[in-house]
């Protein structure tokens, strides 16, 4: 089956401020919950579906890949490390299970790009501590909960749904855990995840 490539969404796409991108129409559609195929059948249904999860897979990849960089750049102590890694694992689970799903519902899965992509659009060069690799990650963890939160809606599968549900939360975990480190404190507003 041939692989294609779709560009991949920048977790930091989700976040105001200076580390801002520019999301695809085809992105922006996906994740607002517009619909992307005309038509109500189930395989129009299905395509919307593969669309939003090949948007999230593109998510995944960058999320191993960034965890992968900072990992591998020396900055990270014990038992930051190890936690960069046990969050590498878990978002290892996530492309797995949606490629699964994407395949299980004809689709073909967005293609990983190489490390050395993922540390260009990163900015990996300006990682110069831990703090940095932990702040990296923790924008990156929360435009992941914002993004899986908001296309919930989306999903023709309501399945599908509950899986973005159990995705957001993962990342909500990362998000709070790598907060925490950073000397952050709690949110003070509730509701404030995926507004």
């Amino acid at each position: 089956m041939e692989k294609r490539n779709f560009p991949v969404l920048s977790r930091r796409g989700f976040m105001t401020g200076t580390a801002k991108v520019t999301l695809s129409a085809a992105a922006m559609g996906a994740l607002s919950g517009c619909k992307l195929f005309g038509g109500g059948g189930s395989s129009d249904a299905a395509a919307a579906d593969v669309k939003i999860l090949n948007v999230a897979l593109g998510l995944e990849h960058e999320a191993i890949n960034a965890y992968q960089l900072g990992a591998g750049s020396g900055l990270l102590q014990k038992p930051v490390l190890d936690a960069a890694v046990l969050f590498q694992t878990h978002h290892k689970a996530h492309r797995d299970a949606l490629v699964k799903t994407i395949n299980s519902l004809g689709g073909t899965p967005v293609a990983e790009k190489k490390l050395d992509d993922y540390a260009k659009s990163l900015n990996a060069a300006s990682l110069k501590s831990q703090n940095d690799v932990l702040n990296l990650a923790a924008k990156l963890e929360l435009g992941a909960v914002n993004a899986y939160l908001g296309v919930i809606p989306s999903f023709k599968d309501a399945k599908l749904a509950q899986i973005a549900g159990r995705l957001a939360a993962d990342e909500t975990e990362h998000w709070t855990i790598l907060n925490k480190v950073l000397g952050g404190k709690p949110r003070e507003n509730a509701l404030s995840f995926g507004a």
